[in-house]
């Protein structure tokens, strides 16, 4: 055992937590524990995450006599999670913060870099008798592209050239799940989720479920034995749940709106538990008619039935809880803290024994949390206490001990050694404290527990160990035991196909079970039924309503005879007649509504759902980059197919063996543009067609958005994006005028609009092409009144006009500059706006002044007229834009002169911008003299 002392530092107990012994790592240093690893196929070997404010690297302390010494060792990496092979003891894998993983293979003294950019707590060791390499290491790593992959390699060569890709395609971020035979995983493609598994690492396989199944938003797989359960979103707060055939691949409905006991954006789980320790019972919550019921099944969802409620209350009094109108309603939450149980607690040494929150009635009530206990898996049940309690089951479940779920301190536990009939109290301490957890020794025969908490707020960690060995003087013989028969609810014994019988201690026997105690008695193999079979993918049972409910019906959709996808010509394959038996069940002979399946040869099947995508899932490229595509093919003959690829730049060829290879097909565009990739399937059954649309474009280097800064209320103004390079039919430009945040979308490059009131308006421009960004703005000042005076320039200009924006803003701003020094005009009040294209052109816009103050107005002045009473005033009148045609004035610019100075003689004499044109050559711009 070992307690976390406040603040940094460990204790370890080696007897059952009697006495803990504080841990000093380093004397005189200060260690911060963040974390400590035990082995879980030696608990002497145990490995402590540190940091300590003297290091710069991160330590670990590796101890291999379960913590009386340590060895420090110091690693160029900071550890998020350890993980310990499942059967080699000194082999352990480490992810760090920066999502890289290492390994070691001597405890952690030496540590190797197996992979990057791996997405945490989805790194998983070789299952043993399932990976044939017990070094084996399934990942999901980032690739360069940006997409995740599922990869696989051994931990002594782990380099790009030893990787493996079980599935050639990209899959899901954070969706690789390995489950001892079952490998799940994710992978959306055009916008379309597919489920895959591998079944003991065959090849990937489409789950199936039920078409026209309700949209798949959120899936949660679990193994149960040797199937898998799926639940698919169906409502807010409600899924339905499959079951799968023994390969994971064919999905069946067993219960349908089953609750979730969380929201749908968060961590889903569904309200359905396993009961542990006998085969194929499970409870679960089903949302009726907006109300919330229990039910439980005895052969893995075949059939479901309501709890029994007792007939008394723990007072002995009559509960008056009758079917069909009363039942009893088990919350199945789990528990959010590891170190009590949840609503429900079974356990694998105990079968039979189910103890859980609920009430009775018409459905579960949330704040009702009575406990209620059952000792025959389910038939029967007692109520117990009358509120919710924490419980952990010793000894196999010979002791069974309860705390009172409660906010306020305690010092009272109770526990029954009677399977719940009666129950004693003890007080596990003199001072109350507020509970925090319930923690067992290893090992199912033990009888010793703690109890940790804490007696204030502020304080320390108490640690109360209850210790039930003196009160058993001997261990338990044959003559202390009894038997008892599983049965379901109808009575049958049956179950799962066979007849069980369990040993349970007898209540007058208080002696202990112990370690070598096992509960199963005999099992005998029961003669096949109706009720050991459930229907198969693509069929449903009839409604309970009619006469033949237990037989099973082909969906409207589905073809019995149809061939499955694998079917390959020259081989044969089995009809279903629409039944399978219930997975894990062991009856023999007797009824077999699958006798005599009809034996058919496979026949050559046409290409189906054909794919073409290229790797990474991108569909923009960059002109001389290399672009692989995949070809796919889920359904159909894949060995007499050709295929037929065109890439659209004037590349075909014609492929054998193209899907089922997976190979890509390597290709380079060295031309911007739009480009048809096509592949066509065909064999002699038919044919498929998969087309792909390719964006090639260089990424965008500038854009400038170019937009009179003056403009009047409710004129036409035109907004253009100046871009480089143009990429035309490629970009999505996003127009944003004024506050609005709904953007206007066009594949122009300009737009007009008007101003519907005056002030300044910003203008905001994003250019988008494939995975390149680009965005610029600028302020318009909407007025109600300014004079436009064309301009003119000589056609010298004109060869030295580059055409481009920001010349033209140059050159309107210097000819700006040169009218106000002429004409004493102040240069803010004058705004030049040189045009587009050729010949060079430009049109000046004369601002009004700023208002001047006036005096105040008289009181009398202020008033309004009688004659105006009651009078409606004309609307304002539109803006007043004056514009002349442009008449002769000249201004002469010599390459390296200076400005001169602006006298009467010479007023008309400015500069233009240096270097704007050759040496001693000459420009004119002239404008209407006032």
């Amino acid at each position: 055992r070992w307690k976390v002392l406040p603040g940094p530092g460990l204790a370890p107990s080696s007897d059952f937590g009697t006495t803990y012994t504080k841990l000093t790592l380093q004397p005189g240093v200060t260690t911060v524990i963040d974390n400590f690893y035990i082995c879980p196929t030696n608990k002497r070997k145990i490995i402590l995450v540190s940091s300590s404010l003297s290091d710069r690297d991160q330590s670990l302390f590796l101890s291999t006599d379960e913590g009386a010494t340590f060895q420090k060792q110091l690693v160029p990496f900071s550890v998020e999670t350890l993980i310990f092979h499942p059967r080699q003891e000194d082999k352990v894998l480490a992810y760090t913060r920066e999502g890289k993983l290492y390994v070691s293979a001597d405890l952690g003294k030496k540590w190797t870099l197996l992979q990057e950019r791996v997405t945490k707590d989805h790194v998983f060791w070789a299952v043993s008798g399932v990976d044939a390499d017990p070094d084996l290491v399934h990942v999901e790593a980032q690739d360069l592209g940006g997409g995740f992959r599922y990869v696989t390699c051994q931990i002594h060569n782990c380099s790009a050239k030893m990787l493996t890709l079980p599935f050639s395609g990209p899959i899901d971020h954070g969706s690789l799940t390995v489950q001892d035979n079952y490998i799940f995983f994710k992978a959306t493609s055009t916008n379309q989720s597919k489920y895959y598994i591998s079944y003991r690492r065959n090849e990937f396989v489409l789950m199936k479920l039920p078409k026209y199944a309700l949209p798949k938003v959120r899936v949660r797989a679990s193994r149960s034995e040797d199937s898998v359960y799926m639940a698919e979103w169906y409502q807010t707060d409600t899924y339905n749940l499959y079951q799968s055939d023994p390969r994971g691949e064919l999905y069946s409905l067993v219960l349908e709106d089953v609750r979730s006991s969380r929201q749908a954006e968060e961590s889903v789980v569904i309200d359905i538990l396993e009961v542990r320790g006998v085969k194929g019972v499970f409870l679960a919550n089903k949302k009726v008619d907006g109300k919330v019921v229990t039910l439980i099944t005895y052969n893995k969802g075949r059939d479901w039935d309501y709890l029994r409620p007792p007939s008394t209350d723990m007072s002995g009094k009559p509960t008056n809880c009758k079917p069909p109108d009363c039942h009893l309603h088990l919350h199945l939450r789990w528990a959010d803290n590891p170190y009590v149980s949840g609503t429900v607690h079974t356990k694998d040494t105990a079968p039979g024994l189910i103890m859980g929150a609920g009430n009775l009635g018409s459905q579960l009530v949330e704040y009702k949390e009575e406990m209620y206990i059952t000792s025959d898996c389910g038939r029967t049940w007692r109520q117990v206490f009358e509120e919710e309690h924490h419980v952990l089951y010793l000894d196999h479940g010979g002791v069974i001990v309860a705390i009172k779920d409660t906010s306020i301190p305690l010092k009272v536990l109770k526990f029954s050694v009677d399977e719940g009939l009666t129950w004693s109290t003890h007080n596990f301490t003199s001072t109350s404290v507020f509970v925090d957890g319930l923690l067992s020794e290893p090992g199912d025969e033990t009888l010793v527990m703690t109890v940790f908490g804490h007696i204030s707020f502020r304080s320390d960690w108490e640690l109360v160990k209850v210790d039930f060995r003196p009160s058993f003087s001997r261990q338990c013989n044959e003559q202390d035991y009894s038997s008892w028969d599983l049965t379901d609810l109808q009575g049958d014994r049956c179950v799962m196909g066979q007849q069980r019988s369990f040993r349970r201690r007898k209540p007058t026997s208080w002696c202990i079970k112990g370690r070598s105690f096992t509960a199963a008695l005999a099992a005998r193999v029961c003669q096949c039924r109706d009720s050991d079979f459930l229907c198969d993918y693509g069929f449903e049972r009839a409604p309970s309503s009619e006469s033949d409910a237990s037989k099973c019906f082909a969906n409207f959709w589905f073809n019995p005879l149809s061939p499955p996808d694998d079917c390959v010509l020259g081989q044969t394959y089995s009809s279903s007649v629409g039944y399978r038996k219930v997975v894990s069940n062991v009856c023999e002979g007797g009824v077999d509504p699958r006798q005599s399946p009809a034996q058919l040869q496979c026949p050559l099947l046409p290409p189906r759902g054909l794919q073409v995508s290229i790797r990474g899932e991108a569909v923009a490229v960059r002109p001389g980059e290399d672009v692989l595509f995949v070809v796919r093919q889920e359904q159909g003959d894949v060995l007499t197919t050709k295929y037929q690829v065109d890439l659209g730049d004037g590349f075909k060829a014609m492929y054998m063996n193209l899907t089922l290879t997976g190979e890509p097909i390597r290709h380079r565009y060295e031309s911007p543009g739009v480009y048809r990739v096509s592949v066509r399937a065909e064999n002699m059954a038919g044919h498929d067609e998969a087309v792909l649309f390719v964006q090639v474009n260089s990424p965008l280097q500038a854009l400038y958005l170019e937009v009179v800064p003056v403009i009047g209320v409710n004129q036409e103004v035109n907004l253009t994006a100046v871009l480089q390079p143009l990429n035309p039919n490629l970009t999505v430009f996003y127009w944003w005028v004024g506050h609005s945040l709904q953007p206007l979308l066009s594949l122009e490059n300009s737009v007009t609009t008007r101003f519907g009131d005056t002030g300044d308006v910003r203008v905001t421009v994003q250019a988008a092409c494939g995975t390149s960004v680009l965005q610029d703005s600028r302020v318009v000042r909407v007025l109600d009144q300014f004079q436009l005076v064309p301009l003119q320039f000589s056609k010298d200009l004109d060869a030295h006009n580059p055409n481009t924006p920001e010349w033209r803003e140059d050159v309107g701003l210097v000819v700006s500059r040169l009218l106000s020094k002429e004409t004493s005009i102040p240069e803010e009040l004058l705004v030049t706006v040189v045009k587009p294209g050729l010949p060079t052109l430009a049109d000046l816009h004369l601002l009004l002044p700023a208002p001047r103050p006036t005096r105040k107005r008289s009181l009398t002045s202020d008033k309004v007229p009688p004659a105006a009473a009651g009078r409606v005033l004309p609307a304002p009148a539109p803006p007043r834009v004056w514009r002349r045609p442009p008449t002769s004035m000249v201004a002469r610019h010599h390459l390296g002169a200076y400005p001169a100075p602006v006298t009467p003689r010479r007023r008309r004499r400015a500069l233009l911008p240096h270097g704007l044109v050759r040496p001693h050559s000459g420009i004119l711009f002239s404008h209407e003299k006032e």
